[in-house]
């Protein structure tokens, strides 16, 4: 019989919650074997440095290793064992984008510039340090799916349900470039090293590389079984065949030996190809990775995007937020 498992649940916005005067946030373990645990954490004021006093109702639930914007919550009791570290936002830029209109992408550069884009098909470049908006990058129609810097971070690229791919200037706004190519929204996107090549998935069943610098698709990988909703790149381990080019590649193509590409389909699988080779094999993801710190400050709405700068962490959220994490608190 499979264990049973176990999760931690701490009031969303507990940061705030618990700064408060008699300030209260709710906890709960869970476990598939009911019943549930629920209490209280109460705050009992703050210390010179900013550190939380916190109490919790029932002796089942114990809270230590407190920071200015972290605490670890362990349970002892009939259901289980089980500790759990939460994070709260260091900032929360509710303003970028309009409240309650999905963040559905984002990407930061450690040079201090984010670019997010949200349901109402808004792009939009801003500072990392405080939320500013610098420019709104106009030019799609309809929903921007994928946003993200080139590595030189100041070219963005995007793409979205109008099908395009497009390249824009970071320092002037405007649209250095078009592709077009897919027959159905794009859905996301990925740079290949410096980026004079990139890949793109779509709803159309397929993934694409194209030449930056020409607009022009290089190759269409097919047959991949519905909507390929997200992809990525990176060197695997040595044990894993990427096999042998077959064909003689162009010369517009930099970078992808040694490569695999990773697509993450609505059929649940996540198929893995050869970049250079274009061989493909199908597996799934099936391990359980136990958690072990959360980032709170999301109330029940799913998180979309994530990036970091080096030093932060940001995710987009349904709410229509951007939040910042220091990655001090996490690690």
């Amino acid at each position: 019989m499979a264990a049973p498992i176990e999760r931690l649940i701490l009031q969303s916005d507990w940061d705030q919650a618990l700064r408060e005067r008699n300030g209260k946030a709710w906890v709960s373990h869970k476990s598939s074997v009911p019943p549930c645990d629920y209490s209280e954490l109460h705050g009992h004021g703050v210390s010179q440095d900013g550190l939380l006093y916190v109490t919790s109702k029932d002796e089942e639930f114990s809270v230590s290793n407190i920071t200015k914007k972290s605490l670890l919550i362990s349970f002892n009791g009939e259901q289980g064992s089980l500790s759990r570290k939460f994070v709260a936002p260091t900032i929360t830029f509710s303003t970028i984008h309009t409240p309650k209109k999905q963040v559905v992408s984002i990407d930061t550069t450690p040079g201090g510039l984010g670019v997010s884009s949200d349901s109402e098909g808004k792009l939009k470049l801003w500072q990392t340090n405080t939320g500013e908006v610098r420019r709104n990058l106009e030019g799609h129609v309809g929903d921007v799916y994928t946003c993200q810097f080139f590595p030189s971070g100041i070219v963005v690229l995007s793409a979205g349900a109008d099908m395009m791919v497009k390249v824009w200037s970071a320092e002037t706004g405007a649209c250095a470039a078009t592709i077009t190519g897919h027959k159905a929204a794009i859905l996301g996107s990925d740079i290949i090293d410096r980026g004079r090549n990139i890949v793109t998935c779509s709803r159309d069943g397929t993934a694409k590389l194209w030449d930056v610098g020409q607009q022009a698709c290089l190759y269409t990988f097919e047959e991949i079984g519905g909507d390929v909703n997200s992809c990525c790149t990176g060197i695997p381990a040595n044990s894993i065949d990427l096999g042998t080019p077959s064909i003689t590649r162009s010369d517009r193509e930099i970078g992808t030996e040694s490569k695999m590409l990773l697509l993450g389909c609505e059929n649940g699988s996540l198929q893995g190809f050869g970049l250079e080779s274009r061989d493909g094999s199908c597996f799934h993801i099936t391990e359980h990775w136990e958690t072990t710190t959360e980032l709170t400050g999301s109330d029940c709405d799913p998180i979309y995007s994530i990036s970091s700068d080096g030093e932060n962490i940001f995710t987009s959220c349904r709410d229509g937020s951007i939040r910042k994490y220091s990655l001090r608190y996490i690690t």
